[in-house]
């Protein structure tokens, strides 16, 4: 499936402030031709089944951007693209390169068509400054409860739908920045469920900046566009994210899983007597986090208990025990901690095990192997359906 995306007027590389595509009435951007644009677009793919949206404009940008054009002109856009091809959804964009919708929050669009609106963000390690140099903790609470809140996640609660149109990281796996932000971008992912897309499949250009076959470190394939480069980050989306959670295909019961982030995996029972691991998220059972912070297997006495550093997390029936007890600690939320010390950590394995838990404060530490998300869930268990997140640009 495909979604038409109107990047730039003037071709070139994407984007600065200043390269006169940011904001209607920008000198390469005439909101009339812009208009045309679209229309002449949606009008040569009006019923084709495999396009099914229609981005109006990526990264609105530049000392231009201001509320009141935003909404002349996207709703003219939106009404114009539903009038040539009443087919497609229909994808706005927010204002600082498409990291803020906050100014939807009491107002929204004006538009002749119902039931195919979307709203999109983007989010990057960058999209945040420097916060992802300090406190991973920190910096995944603050930009999570900014970007996801209030910049736009309310959305969400008011039943509009929310698609995370660009993400990606450094696939070169030493960008330090990037490797906080990825595992926390996705626990929200999960916990959300979101759709999204990924910056970007292609390993080179044509031409970039002037240079010939230039490379694509964000990119999901190498330069000769036949391997992934880097098959880790590879594995950690389509293990987890690109099974659904939530949404439509799925029962109406709600449970937890136990997500692991930095692995895209999720916390799997094998047996009472077996230890517990890391798998496939649509291998998951079903657990309850109960109001004495208990993690009890759905359906069963048996809660998750720690036994002393470096020992297996298992599980056992002594429910009621201060090592059945896993509040959650830090600012992220995501360091299970039992006996004031102890949290959840994997060993080389993917075996879960718990160990003193570290980087709760320090600024350069990386706590990726201790954080776990409870992720709601409604899916069928053990009969996960294809995830409709599988479109890479």
């Amino acid at each position: 499936m495909v979604i038409l995306d109107n990047h730039i007027t003037k071709p070139g590389w994407c984007c600065s402030r200043e390269d006169g595509n940011g904001f209607f009435n920008d000198q390469f951007f005439d909101p009339d031709m812009w208009i045309k644009g679209l229309t002449r677009m949606a009008t040569l793919f009006n019923k084709i089944p495999t396009v099914v949206g229609m981005s109006l404009r990526n990264e609105l940008r530049g000392n231009r951007q201001n509320v009141d054009d935003w909404f002349n002109y996207m709703q003219k856009g939106a009404n114009a693209v539903n009038a040539a091809n009443p087919n497609v959804l229909i994808i706005l964009s927010g204002l600082n390169f498409d990291n803020d919708l906050a100014f939807l929050s009491n107002k929204k669009p004006v538009l002749n068509f119902k039931g195919k609106l979307v709203f999109e963000l983007h989010w990057y390690s960058f999209s945040d400054g420097s916060a992802w140099n300090y406190n991973s903790n920190k910096a995944c609470a603050i930009t999570t409860r900014d970007k996801m809140t209030r910049g736009g996640g309310f959305l969400l609660e008011q039943g509009f739908p929310l698609f995370i149109s660009e993400f990606g990281v450094a696939q070169t796996g030493v960008n330090v920045a990037d490797n906080k932000y990825f595992s926390c971008f996705l626990s929200v992912a999960a916990d959300l469920d979101w759709d999204w897309a990924i910056w970007t499949l292609g390993g080179s250009y044509y031409l970039r900046e002037g240079v010939v076959n230039h490379g694509e470190i964000y990119s999901m394939l190498d330069e000769n566009w036949d391997q992934p480069r880097n098959l880790s980050f590879k594995d950690k989306i389509t293990s987890g994210l690109q099974n659904f959670f939530q949404g439509p295909g799925s029962g109406a019961k709600y449970y937890l899983v136990i997500f692991h982030p930095s692995t895209g995996l999720c916390v799997l029972e094998q047996s009472e007597s077996q230890p517990l691991k890391l798998g496939l998220c649509d291998k998951s059972q079903a657990w309850e986090y109960t109001k004495e912070k208990t993690l009890l297997l759905s359906g069963t006495s048996l809660c998750l208990q720690a036994d002393g550093i470096g020992k297996l997390a298992k599980l056992g029936r002594n429910c009621n025990d201060i090592t059945s007890k896993w509040d959650k600690i830090s600012d992220s939320g995501m360091h299970l901690s039992t006996n004031v010390t102890l949290c959840l950590d994997i060993d080389s394995s993917k075996t879960i095990v718990t160990n003193t838990c570290k980087c709760l404060t320090e600024d350069t530490c990386d706590p990726s192997s201790q954080w776990f998300k409870l992720v709601s869930s409604s899916r069928t268990l053990n009969d996960f359906l294809p995830h409709r997140n599988q479109t890479l640009i």
